[in-house]
């Protein structure tokens, strides 16, 4: 049997070594930054427009406070039911539509003479003080109540949205326990409807009801007036116009409306009775 050569023994010795020190070197990590950043480990970075929680950008619900579609009461007028929609973004109307109105006969002429030019109206001026259409007095009358029932919602609304961030537990940090989102729900409550005593006048009975809030007035209308023959003409020229005015002085100190002193004075002291009621 023959004996392996003993300079052959070193050789292959070395060799392997050496095999073995190559394979540490090759398995040794990369310590620089730019090989961490090929591994994986780079930090991570935000999407542009996403903050992280503390950063806070939360854009979509709380941008929508104050939009969307209010539908107002329906008011029932001599010739038919009338019912106002709007559209609201951002606290302001941008379309105003009636979803009921008289239909049939001649009421199909007045409603497609009246309507339309309400509707533009109310976009105007952005409240129920629009002037009646002419010829179409019985639903411009219907339309203006539905178009305040739609802005009162509108207003209780934005209110309760309003008030419920002052809720949040992060603001309690501060100092300041949230309190202040209990007061605009609060503020909201007080708003409330007052009817004045019935006022006999020569012509029928006057009644005026009002709502009020924050101690002002913000509607006013009249629950009974004078019906029947030319006091249906007096009723309709005359309401209209001592309601706007009541809501604008806020007191009973409006003028008569020319044509209709009975009806007036009727209403002033009715409202000076809700007034009374009301502790205004």
């Amino acid at each position: 049997m023959r004996k392996s050569h003993p300079i052959r023994r070193v050789v292959l010795a070395t060799a392997a070594t050496v095999s073995g020190v190559v394979l540490l070197l090759s398995l040794k990590p990369a310590s620089d930054p730019a090989a961490a950043s090929a591994a994986g480990t780079a930090p991570q970075r935000t999407a542009p427009g996403q903050q992280t929680p503390q950063g806070g950008q939360q854009g979509g619900a709380q941008a929508a406070a104050g939009s969307g579609t209010v539908t107002g009461d329906a008011a029932q007028t001599q010739y038919g039911t009338v019912q106002v929609r709007l559209t609201v973004a951002g606290g302001k109307i941008t379309k105003a539509e009636a979803v009921q109105a008289p239909k049939g006969g001649l009421s199909d002429q007045k409603t497609q003479l009246a309507v339309p030019k309400l509707n533009q109206e109310a976009v105007a001026a952005q409240s129920a003080r629009i002037d009646a259409v002419s010829g179409a007095t019985y639903t411009s009358t219907g339309y203006k109540k539905s178009l305040q029932s739609a802005l009162d919602k509108v207003k209780e609304s934005s209110a309760g949205s309003a008030g419920s961030p002052g809720t949040s537990g992060s603001a309690g940090t501060g100092g300041t326990s949230g309190s202040s989102g209990s007061g605009g729900s609060s503020g909201a409550a007080r708003a409330r409807t007052v009817t004045g005593k019935v006022s006999r006048t020569q012509y029928g009975p006057v009644q005026v009801r009002i709502t009020v809030s924050g101690g002002k007035i913000t509607k006013a209308e009249a629950v009974q007036a004078p019906k029947g023959g030319l006091s249906d003409q007096k009723t309709q020229l005359a309401v209209p116009k001592l309601n706007q005015e009541a809501v604008a002085a806020g007191n009973a100190g409006i003028d008569a409306v020319s044509g209709a002193t009975y009806t007036s004075t009727g209403y002033k002291q009715s409202l000076q009775s809700a007034l009374d009621q009301a502790g205004g």
